[in-house]
């Protein structure tokens, strides 16, 4: 029987991988936290990286955003080859990476669009300028492959801001994962990533979970306009009836806000039912604020248990 991961030492937490890992998670009835970070910005605190005082503010988990499989590059750890491995072993924690899919057609109607000519359909149409991003960060066999190989322990396929991610080509990305990656996917969409379409699309989600996906994501509410807790409560029950995981994302920047809007936050999403409770990594040091990690972890699951998680060796 797998040991649920709220209260797992390190030891049972390195053992952990693919359904084993989920289970652990659906086994701490929503009392786990990821926290998210910018790998290519500078960490908070010199010396430190960002995973590490993340893992001291109670996250249990840690999503690398930006990361690319092909450079590997993570700021303060500029001659580690293998970075993903390497947070691991400083942390004892399940490491992520953001990997994109960005859909081919946002790009062909953008191009139309600033030639003046036939102008993408309204759920293509960008609302901000299109990022290019490099190889090693957009979803393919290859990248998947590759971050099988340095040791990622699941997949989060979303788009940043302005990649034209569609929830069309999230539904293709998720099909190519489970093809060539054995970890955990997860999908979805902390926020509009640039497209005029719904963020919160129900058909497209449960598609999402049809096609294979581990864990959903969906905005955290309050964070997203006109995304409240009975849409989320609804469509979390339906996800989690077809045996997949939830996560609440809060991607808009309100991970730096104050306190008293964490915990809020923090207890109308566990009201939904979630699983997973995400701070993004919009603060100081491109992650959440450490306190505010500390603020949804008491807020959720007290102090017994956050302390548990602050306070533990490594060496168990």
């Amino acid at each position: 029987m797998t040991k649920r991961l709220l209260s797992a030492y390190s030891s049972e937490i390195a053992a952990l991988a693919g359904a084993e890992l989920k289970q652990a998670i659906l086994a701490s009835e929503g009392r786990i936290i990821v926290g998210e970070t910018v790998v290519t910005a500078a960490p908070l605190l010199a010396g430190v990286s960002n995973a590490e005082v993340m893992r001291a503010f109670a996250a249990d988990m840690v999503i690398l955003n930006e990361y690319d499989v092909n450079t590997r590059f993570v700021s303060g750890l500029e001659n580690c080859s293998n970075p993903i491995a390497y947070l691991k072993e400083l942390t004892s924690m399940p490491l992520g990476i953001n990997l994109e899919p960005v859909d081919a057609q946002v790009g062909c109607a953008s191009a139309m669009e600033a030639m003046g000519t036939v102008p993408g359909p309204e759920e293509l149409r960008l609302m901000s300028d299109l990022i290019t991003l490099p190889p090693g960060r957009q979803v393919s066999r290859e990248t998947l492959q590759a971050a099988e190989k340095q040791g990622a322990d699941f997949i989060c396929l979303t788009g940043n801001p302005g990649t034209g991610v569609s929830n069309s080509s999230l539904k293709a990305a998720v099909k190519l994962a489970k093809q060539y990656f054995s970890g955990l996917v997860f999908v979805g969409k902390m926020h509009a990533a640039g497209l005029a379409e719904k963020v919160v699309d129900e058909q497209a989600v449960l598609d999402f979970v049809d096609a294979g996906a581990d864990v959903i994501l969906l905005p955290a509410a309050g964070t997203v306009p006109g995304v409240g807790e009975a849409e989320l409560t609804a469509l979390v029950r339906k996800i989690k009836a077809k045996g997949a995981l939830t996560m609440a994302v809060v991607g808009t920047s309100q991970e730096s806000a104050d306190a008293q809007t964490i915990r809020e936050i923090a207890l109308a999403n566990k009201r939904c039912g979630f699983d997973i409770h995400h701070l993004g990594d919009g603060s100081f040091g491109r992650m959440p604020d450490p306190e505010n990690l500390l603020t949804l972890s008491l807020a959720i699951r007290g102090k017994r248990h956050t302390y548990f998680r602050m306070s533990q060796s490594l060496r168990r």
